[in-house]
């Protein structure tokens, strides 16, 4: 696994290669494709796919031009589409400059269901709240979850935004990543990682399992 930030955001874009047959995916390239693209060179992957915790503009703003170099296919969950048709209002209104069309999505996620590539495999779970369409990858060979913008290190995501639901996030997070093991990795969608037991003991939106116990 690698892992770069990109944009002004400062977004988690994650790498997952498989060492036998050198292809890989991409989660997140929320920007600076020539970026990604070096880091795909580096370990000499191959990329397979490009898939999305979720649809808000940065997370999607490299994936047009990431498309475009490699010709590989993208993928996010249907319900946050809305999000892909209006990425280019929304950076215009936040960050002041045109990006240009939306990419084309070529498919969709399916929570339940597994992203495949090589020799590897992800399980998706439905983490809706902070979009409608929010998915974690959960890569149980690697004892990791990738959350997007569901949870985060002593916090969660914001469920102000349009689609949000405060009350969803927490279900969500409850349901399909706290049930996973404490000792599990959790890579959110921006700033550090953090695993799940340490957010079921101290993150302060949910200090009702502040005493359970579990690994770090």
């Amino acid at each position: 696994m690698d892992s770069i930030v990109v944009g002004a955001l400062q977004v988690n874009c994650y790498f997952l290669g498989c060492e036998e047959t050198r292809e890989a995916v991409v989660i997140d390239p929320g920007d600076q494709a020539n970026d990604v693209l070096r880091v795909l060179t580096k370990h000499q992957w191959r990329l397979t796919q490009i898939v999305n915790t979720h649809a808000h503009f940065d997370h999607i703003m490299g994936v047009r031009d990431l498309k475009a170099a490699t010709g590989m296919p993208f993928y996010l969950h249907q319900a946050d589409l809305p999000y892909v048709a209006d990425m280019r209002q929304r950076v215009m209104l936040w960050l002041g400059f045109d990006p240009g069309e939306p990419p084309t999505v070529d498919g969709f996620l399916t929570p339940g269901a597994t992203v495949t590539w090589g020799r590897q495999t992800l399980e998706m779970r439905w983490t809706p709240g902070h979009s409608p369409g929010s998915i974690t990858f959960v890569d149980h060979a690697g004892r990791r979850a990738f959350v997007g913008d569901a949870l985060f290190a002593g916090s969660i995501g914001r469920t102000d935004l349009p689609g949000g639901n405060h009350r969803q996030l927490l279900d969500g997070i409850r349901q399909q990543i706290f049930t996973l093991p404490d000792d599990y990795a959790v890579l959110p969608g921006h700033g550090p990682a953090t695993t799940v037991g340490r957010e079921k003991r101290t993150n302060p939106f949910f200090s009702d399992l502040a005493d359970d116990s579990g690994a770090d």
